[in-house]
């Protein structure tokens, strides 16, 4: 190799270490081009009533932080004591389904337990499961200061891209080859349309799991409805991953209550479940991206496992961005018109 080729190669390295050891801000900033993604066009709309930019950036800022602002102080202090209950009642639930294993194994024969699963074993990943929630809960809500700085740092990053988003949208496509600029260009724009879709499907559905989520428990008298049914609705954002999460802790709840109401609870989940998948959220956003599941979900964990609950938000963005470029940079661009000679 030359020593342009090994300079290239020690640049490129240096890069994704860098990017490595930034990447909570890079997700922080990334979070902001979404959110921005998806105010502008709140903005846009005032903007065709002839309001100045700054105020129209003001009123879109104000509008949406004034309801989000509404709904935590409605829902705080009912909240607060719920979510304590709820930290509390979870272990009690488990050592409960651990007792009731040992003893229906001490009442079958001994021929039948070789062909069942292990249940203390399955106590035990509820456990795990449970820990799961509990520790990326409270790691989400204890550090407050760290909460309000990276929310305070979103804001300030949105407000700055949302006053003059054309500056930094042409510094993105002077990045490309001439030739390419225009289509680049066209390609971002396809992507602004559905993140766009993307955020207002994602937010309606959270709507829709959480208020049906607090209705059906609340009629199959599971404990706390209010908490565990906002934990369905902030789950939702996250495909699949979230509906499983958030189904664990009433489903524990339900057991310690009466065992019937868990498998009540159960299909009371995977109905909601159903009905915003293939219902709620296909009408809402129609311009969809067709993403494969399983690879979504394998992508979604690994982005949770190397970057934390932020890659969990924001897998499915960064999903959604990555498809439109590969099939229309690289495969309508390259390889629809790639040749033999």
């Amino acid at each position: 190799m030359t020593l342009g080729k090994w300079l290239s190669l020690f640049a490129l390295v240096a890069s994704v270490y860098i990017l490595w050891q930034i990447r909570r801000i890079v997700f922080l900033f990334l979070a902001a081009v979404v959110i921005a993604t998806a105010l502008n066009r709140l903005v846009r709309r005032f903007r065709r009533s002839h309001v100045k930019r700054e105020y129209a950036v003001l009123l879109s800022m104000t509008i949406v932080f004034s309801l989000l602002g509404t709904v935590i102080v409605l829902l705080l202090i009912r909240l607060v004591d719920q979510f304590d209950q709820l930290l509390s009642l979870i272990p009690i639930s488990i050592d409960q389904i651990e007792t009731w294993s040992y003893e229906l194994q001490a009442r079958m024969p001994e021929n039948m337990l070789t062909n069942l699963p292990n249940l203390p074993n399955l106590a035990q990943q509820l456990q795990t499961a449970a820990n799961w929630i509990i520790i990326n809960i409270y790691f989400i809500f204890s550090n407050s200061l760290t909460l309000i700085l990276n929310i305070v740092f979103i804001l300030v990053l949105t407000i700055m891209l949302l006053a003059n988003p054309q500056k930094y949208r042409r510094a993105l496509i002077a990045m490309f080859p001439s030739f390419y600029r225009q289509r680049a260009d066209e390609i971002f724009c396809k992507c602004e349309v559905k993140l766009v879709h993307y955020v207002a499907g994602v937010l309606l559905s959270m709507f829709f799991v959480g208020i049906t989520s607090t209705i059906g428990l609340f009629l199959l008298q599971i404990p706390l409805p209010v908490v565990n049914g906002l934990l369905a609705g902030l789950a939702a954002f996250i495909p699949y991953i979230g509906a499983i999460a958030s189904a664990i802790p009433p489903i524990l709840l339900a057991i310690l209550d009466e065992p019937w109401k868990a498998g009540a609870t159960l299909l009371l989940y995977l109905a909601i479940q159903q009905v915003e998948g293939n219902i709620i959220r296909p009408s809402i956003i129609k311009h969809q991206v067709d993403l494969f599941p399983a690879i979504t979900l394998a992508l979604l964990i690994t982005f949770g496992a190397f970057f934390g609950f932020l890659g969990l938000l924001l897998g499915l963005p960064i999903l959604i961005v990555a498809q439109i470029w590969v099939e229309e940079a690289i495969v309508h661009d390259v390889l629809d018109h790639w040749r033999t000679p």
